[in-house]
């Protein structure tokens, strides 16, 4: 399971009101129409609210993901992902993080929210959940939610597969991202907001916080190779030696880093990985120079209509005046 674009795409009609049995053929209807393996099909028709769940992970990674590199050359567009995919770049491992993540925010909440039959709040035994819920709190599910997503996923047989395990180790980098963003939230129930009797939930960090720890990992992902391990017998990732280790020897990524396999293309022209940088926005004095490749920019002024002066009128109305203003717009020449 990962971000490909096209699932983002598909209408999924509402369930609304209606009988068990026509929710229970819509609900079938939409797993039909999500990208998935055999295995994951015949999980999604069994697991009513995951389809829903599924499609609202995919839309939430694909913006998270263009929301981080809305300044880079690869601005995460649609374009190309599935060739990305196929390939072991730095870009490839943000995708299969993301997509975890996406994955693991998403059912958490779902299960939090009501929207999953098999799952309810937190049921985690030092949260004292039978109080939060006599006052109507429900924490974000995540044991079930990791639980569910690594039989949803599949452990595959490896092997000395470097892709794979680069790739699984990516969608572990995505799930761990999540759980370290899990907080406890109190709330006081006393007298006059006195704590005398106090209630506590686990609740997970906004996805935005948790995008912008995976691009920080992006950003200083590691290249890796496959090297066996004398000690145990089998094949394992090994990137460059750290500066702290004595040890010539190559070390292994740690559990929070994302790893690649081969140097991404440099993302400027049209080719099967993107659209290139040709018309792309950028800032002057900010990234104009990366992002157009050394093409230089063109210069665009433009008048822009906003509202101005507003003042609220008695009761419920606001009145405003158009405004204009010159803009300009800076963009990659071809």
């Amino acid at each position: 399971f990962s971000l490909t674009g096209k699932e983002a795409l598909t209408h999924f009609p509402s369930l609304g009101p209606s009988t068990n049995t026509a929710q229970g053929k819509v609900h079938v209807k939409q797993c039909d129409l999500l990208k998935l393996s055999r295995k994951q099909k015949r999980l999604c028709r069994r697991e009513p609210g995951l389809a829903e769940t599924l499609r609202d992970a995919i839309r939430l990674g694909i913006m998270e993901c263009q929301y981080q590199f809305r300044s880079e050359r690869w601005n995460c567009s649609l374009e190309g992902r599935t060739s990305l995919l196929k390939r072991g770049f730095k870009e490839t491992a943000f995708l299969y993080a993301v997509s975890s993540a996406a994955l693991t925010h998403s059912l958490a909440r779902a299960c939090s929210a009501g929207r999953m039959e098999r799952c309810t709040c937190d049921d985690s035994p030092d949260l004292e959940n039978r109080k939060a819920w006599q006052w109507g709190v429900c924490g974000d599910n995540l044991k079930y939610s990791t639980k569910f997503l690594k039989k949803f996923l599949g452990q595959k047989r490896i092997g000395k597969d470097l892709r794979a395990k680069v790739d699984i180790h990516n969608t572990n980098v995505g799930i761990k991202a999540v759980k370290n963003g899990l907080k406890t939230t109190c709330k006081c129930h006393g007298v006059s907001g006195s704590c005398a009797v106090r209630t506590c939930w686990k609740q997970l960090s906004p996805f935005h916080e948790i995008g912008r720890l995976l691009k920080l990992r992006y950003d200083d992902a590691v290249k890796v190779f496959s090297t066996t391990n004398d000690a145990v017998g089998h094949s394992e990732l090994a990137g460059p030696q750290r500066h702290s280790h004595s040890s010539k020897h190559p070390a292994s990524p740690r559990a929070t880093d994302l790893v690649y396999v081969e140097d991404s293309p440099s993302f400027c022209r049209p080719s099967k990985y993107s659209m290139g940088t040709a018309g792309r926005t950028c800032s002057r004095e900010g990234n104009c120079d990366s992002m157009c490749c050394g093409r230089g920019y063109n210069t665009q002024s433009r008048l822009v209509t906003f509202s101005c002066h507003c003042q609220v009128q008695w009761c419920c109305y606001v009145e405003c005046q158009q405004c204009m203003q010159e803009e300009v717009v800076y963009s990659c020449k071809q």
